[in-house]
């Protein structure tokens, strides 16, 4: 249940320190990166916290970025303009800390960050995201991301489809 959540842009009264997915990369960024991520505008990030508190349950990361036409699946391109390149926001990091496992919170901030996208004034086509792993590239095929371009667990999701939720 994702109900006792609230999500918002990461501050310095969010405690990173006690965070632990499980997957020390994403730790590491969370604590080591993020503040300097967002200072130099490369990257925005949010957290998860549950209730009051300000421990964080789970965060994610999003950027602007874009992908090659060519790249995308035929059944997108042919609803494209025939610019050489797409606009996209790129989910960079997604992680939920071990406590809040088995919560959905994954997916929570999944459609937080399509959402966040989609009401932003910066034109974006699609969320992309490139999995870490097998497990990862599953958790997003679930939520209904496609496969394309040339690298293995690069995935991308229309943002109408958050539009039509």
């Amino acid at each position: 249940m994702t109900e006792s959540f609230r999500i918002e842009p990461l501050g310095p009264s969010h405690d990173r320190a006690s965070f632990n997915s499980g997957v020390v990369p994403l730790d590491e960024s969370l604590r080591e990166r993020a503040t300097q991520d967002i200072r130099r505008r490369v990257a925005a990030c949010f957290v998860a916290l549950e209730g009051s508190g300000n421990e964080i349950a789970g965060y994610y990361t999003l950027a602007a970025g874009g992908v090659p036409l060519t790249d995308l699946p035929e059944a997108l391109i042919k609803r494209l303009p025939r610019y050489p390149s797409v606009p996209v926001a790129r989910l960079g990091r997604l992680a939920v800390d071990q406590r809040y496992g088995g919560r959905k919170l994954g997916g929570a901030l999944l459609w937080d960050a399509g959402l966040r996208a989609l009401r932003s004034e910066v034109a974006a086509f699609a969320l992309v995201v490139d999995a870490k792993d097998a497990n990862a590239e599953a958790f997003y095929r679930h939520h209904g991301f496609l496969s394309f371009g040339s690298q293995p667990f690069q995935l991308i999701l229309p943002l109408a489809t958050f539009a039509k939720t």
